[in-house]
């Protein structure tokens, strides 16, 4: 068999498959869209998620608004799966504070000199071109 017609062949067939896969979409039935039903919300969130969406709209009023911090706790611990707290007064720490770097450690003020007994640190001199 020569290369010219094997070329031909081969770009025949070719043809004829694409024209064949063509005419199968083209008849093709178009599938009819899927109706997912809504999931209907529970009535306990819908006024949870009302008075959210009244915060949102509040804007920059709602941080200082005490319904609006009190219902972002509620909906924060829904969300993390947590249960309520324990009411506290606001603006009390139950935290003692932390200090980052004590001094009061002896082995440390054993360990570092002095600031009068410590030697002035030299400066490097700078490196002068043409001086290697």
């Amino acid at each position: 068999m020569d290369g010219k017609i094997l070329a031909r062949l081969s770009a025949v067939v070719f043809v004829g498959v694409a024209i064949t896969a063509t005419v199968i979409e083209l008849t093709r039935k178009p599938e009819e869209p899927q109706v997912r039903t809504l999931v209907h919300e529970r009535d306990d969130t819908d006024a949870l998620r009302q008075v959210l969406r009244r915060c949102r709209d509040m804007g920059e009023a709602a941080t200082r608004d005490p319904t609006c911090l009190d219902v972002w706790a509620k909906a924060r611990d829904r969300f993390l799966g947590q249960g309520p707290k324990p009411s506290q007064p606001r603006g009390t720490m139950t935290l003692a504070p932390v200090t980052l770097f004590p001094t009061d450690d002896p082995a440390i003020k054993e360990s570092a000199p002095a600031a009068e007994d410590a030697a002035p640190v030299a400066q490097p001199e700078p490196v002068r071109p043409g001086a290697h």
